[in-house]
């Protein structure tokens, strides 16, 4: 099976140099709707979904590939490789933030810039470092997923999305959860929320935009500077936006960062 059938890969646009769109936990690439536009005159964008979201094809989920992000970051440069990807854009959000770290970081070629939507890279406390976490709500948050999914999306993706007046926001995000293949979904939010790459960060070359929303109960500002602090050729820009979903509840702003950035 190739990648670009695997993940249900769209190519659109006009422009030669790709920008890579990567969704975030319990999403697909229809996330990116509102963004995407307004690169298509200037870029080749790609859309695609993690296996187990979506239109993938769940037949290629394997619990030991994905046991780590490392596996989902394979899932990219295999992309890249199909589709002829160098000195491209990547762009990443929540968790696929950190997928692409990982994959520029081990090969550097494919990508020169980087846009990191709510990165974190640790979720969990750890000595000085705040993640926004401790392991006891990490521990609480995936029993209480581990024993009723669908509740704990209809409960949490309000919670995650933010922005309380605007409801149909998070009604999209449960919905979007309840979707997601359970089983792999279990399994993906175990991996992302022990997950700890502070260490690749600075392994990357290429420029990198973080965009931190404001009141992020997912990746508080204080993950945003710490990313920032830890890769070298790196801006932060703090929107305005609330939540942790820019890409839906914010999008001419998220929009207008990366043209500024890009």
């Amino acid at each position: 099976m190739t990648a670009v059938r695997r993940n249900n890969v769209k190519v659109l646009g006009q422009g030669k140099q790709a920008m890579i769109f990567a969704h975030g936990y319990g999403c697909d690439q229809n996330m990116w709707r509102f963004i995407t536009p307004a690169f298509l005159q200037d870029y080749r964008v790609i859309l695609f979904d993690h296996v187990g979201a979506g239109r993938s094809d769940a037949r290629a989920y394997s619990r030991a590939r994905y046991g780590t992000l490392k596996g989902y970051a394979d899932d990219v440069l295999e992309l890249c490789r199909e589709l002829d990807v160098t000195r491209g854009i990547f762009v990443g959000h929540s968790v696929s933030a950190m997928i692409g770290v990982l994959a520029a970081a081990a090969e550097p070629e494919r990508f020169e810039k980087l846009v990191l939507v709510g990165p974190s890279p640790r979720y969990i406390n750890d000595g000085d470092y705040v993640g926004g976490f401790s392991r006891e709500d990490i521990d609480g948050l995936l029993e209480s997923l581990d024993s009723n999914y669908l509740g704990w999306s209809s409960a949490m993706a309000p919670v995650i999305m933010g922005n309380p007046d605007r409801p149909e926001l998070g009604q999209e995000l449960t919905n979007s959860f309840c979707r997601t293949d359970p089983d792999i979904a279990r399994h993906f939010a175990h991996v992302t929320f022990h997950s700890d790459n502070r260490a690749d960060l600075p392994k990357v070359k290429a420029r990198a935009l973080i965009l931190q929303c404001s009141q992020d109960v997912i990746a508080p500002e204080a993950v945003g500077r710490y990313v920032h602090r830890n890769m070298a050729d790196s801006q932060l820009m703090v929107l305005e936006a609330t939540g942790h979903c820019p890409n839906l509840s914010a999008p001419e702003e998220t929009v207008a960062a990366m043209r500024l950035f890009l």
